[in-house]
């Protein structure tokens, strides 16, 4: 079969996707796929450019991890120097410059990228992202391959535009997030975080949020300490009509009663001591945009009897002031404590509680999102990696296997300062001259409790402690063979739950003797 020929073969799947509705993910796994068997190579990766960042949305080859990272063009300049040439671009195996994925192969993860090569994709005429090839041999690609590459990026442009299409509704909520980004950032606020996540646990909260978001409805965001729900409510505001206003973000837990009433509704000078001006409280500031209340359950009877008359009323009156104000406030609450339990402890007002949480939504515990905190892990060490400076920091395969595992009561915000603490500790072990590598006993996660679900896969706990690479073993042959019978046999099924490539678990299951 000629070159030419070889390449037309391969790219026909892709001309078939194009016109079928595909989730977006199947969609760039199906290219990634036909991209390894047009150019054999150990790793591929999708990324999209957004901002000064590029966003992995997709990976065969790479560690799960990856996808959770958000990789800065400036501090890779492997990746600056693709997206500024149109054509794609072959990197010597003896290049100096440093590769994004050292160590992040699960092919070989002890050794470093040497070949790679990489090509810009544009649709509608404007940068769209990258894909990216690589080889952990020396040599492996050569110009017949950039000829393939360059073939594939048409169609490949062809199908991210088809993937954007398809995007609709989640791109216009893009565009109201990063309206809201804006004037947070106009308003002195730190950029917030966005929500990650691929488990069923996940999607469903996700849905929930798309479902309410572009009501009016006042929502009551439940969950444990650490889970994320302040993200939640910046997630509905930013996908609702007022994203263009503010969002206004009160602690309840933080204000004392007696300046409650002043820092919610505000006062006019001389009302109190100290009062020497008049002053908009949160529900003015937040007027025609969102209020979110954390902590709801903190509030007192009274303030939640002067809170309830605002939001049915849609007036108040700034303290100290006959003169009362109307405002359009959207409500969106949150608490880690059940509501309905404080109403029968005589803590809550039930006219309170059930105008509070006219939309109740949940957001699921960590220990209940599987692989979630692989990628949330992901996040965490690109943000560690650009704070200590170095040009790269990974978990080692034993680490990252014990993060399903564990418990996580703190859930994210213990995840976050998990890795912070684990980064700093490989930093003080290695120094800065190479990428780190964060070992388990980094990790800290030797005492305290581990997963208790009623799923067996957890990590074994046994009088005799088996060695920790037997330990793993057992771990990963148990998740594997559950995840096999979830979904009868069927490895590509199996294969997505786990977060892993199929040819990568069929690999796995062979080493661990699974039929």
């Amino acid at each position: 079969m000629t070159t030419s020929t070889h390449i037309l073969a391969s790219l026909l799947p892709l001309v078939d996707d194009l016109s079928r509705d595909l989730p977006e993910a199947e969609r760039y796994r199906r290219l990634l796929e036909t991209l390894r068997a047009l150019i054999p190579c150990d790793a591929s990766a999708l990324l999209r450019l957004e901002g000064d960042e590029l966003v992995p949305l997709a990976v065969d080859g790479l560690s799960l991890d990856t996808l959770g990272r958000r990789f800065r063009v400036a501090d890779h300049p492997r990746f600056a120097a693709l997206l500024a040439d149109d054509e794609p671009t072959l990197f010597p195996s003896d290049s100096p410059l440093p590769d994004p994925y050292d160590g992040l192969v699960t092919a070989e993860p002890h050794l470093d990228v040497h070949d790679c090569m990489g090509c810009p994709l544009s649709v509608g005429g404007q940068a769209w992202g990258l894909v990216t090839l690589d080889a952990l041999d020396a040599g492996r690609f050569g110009t017949d391959d950039l000829a393939a590459l360059r073939a594939f990026a048409s169609m490949a442009a062809a199908t991210v535009a088809a993937g954007e299409r398809m995007r609709g509704l989640e791109r216009d909520a893009e565009r109201e997030h990063s309206r809201a980004e804006g004037f947070r950032l106009a308003a002195g606020q730190a950029p917030v975080r966005r929500l990650t996540g691929l488990s069923p646990a996940f999607r469903r909260l996700v849905d929930d949020i798309g479902t309410v978001a572009h009501s009016d409805l006042t929502v009551l965001i439940r969950g444990e300490t650490g889970t994320g729900k302040e993200l939640v409510a910046q997630a509905i505001h930013a996908a609702s009509a007022r994203a263009d206003r503010p969002l206004i973000a009160v602690n309840c837990a933080a204000l004392p009663e007696l300046l409650l009433e002043s820092e919610l509704f505000g006062h006019v000078r001389g009302a109190f001591s100290g009062a020497t001006a008049d002053r908009r409280g949160k529900f003015e500031l937040a007027d025609h945009g969102t209020l979110f209340l954390d902590e709801v359950a903190d509030l007192s009877l009274g303030a939640q009897a002067a809170l309830l008359r605002v939001m049915q009323s849609g007036q108040l009156q700034r303290v100290g002031s006959d003169r009362e104000h109307r405002v359009d406030v959207r409500i969106i609450a949150a608490s880690n404590r059940d509501l309905a339990d404080e109403v029968r402890a005589g803590r809550c007002r039930a006219d309170f509680y059930h105008r509070i949480s006219v939309y109740p939504l949940t957001v699921p515990p960590l220990r209940e999102r599987g692989n979630d905190v692989v990628l949330l892990a992901g996040g965490f060490l690109e943000e560690n990696r650009a704070r200590l400076g170095v040009s790269g920091l990974r978990l080692s395969p034993e680490a990252q296997a014990l993060l399903p595992g564990w418990s996580w009561p703190g859930n994210v915000r213990e995840l976050e300062h998990t890795i912070g603490r684990a980064a700093l500790k490989a930093l003080a072990r290695s120094g800065r001259g190479k990428a780190l590598v964060i070992e388990s006993g980094d990790l800290d996660l030797s005492a305290g409790p581990m997963a208790t679900t009623t799923d067996t896969a957890t990590m074994p706990r046994e009088t005799n402690p088996l060695p920790l690479r037997a330990a793993l073993d057992l771990y990963e042959r148990q998740r594997i063979e559950q995840a096999l019978s979830r979904s009868g046999g069927n490895w590509a099924a199996a294969a997505r739950e786990l977060g892993m490539d199929r040819a990568n678990l069929r690999r796995s299951a062979a080493r661990l003797g699974i039929a």
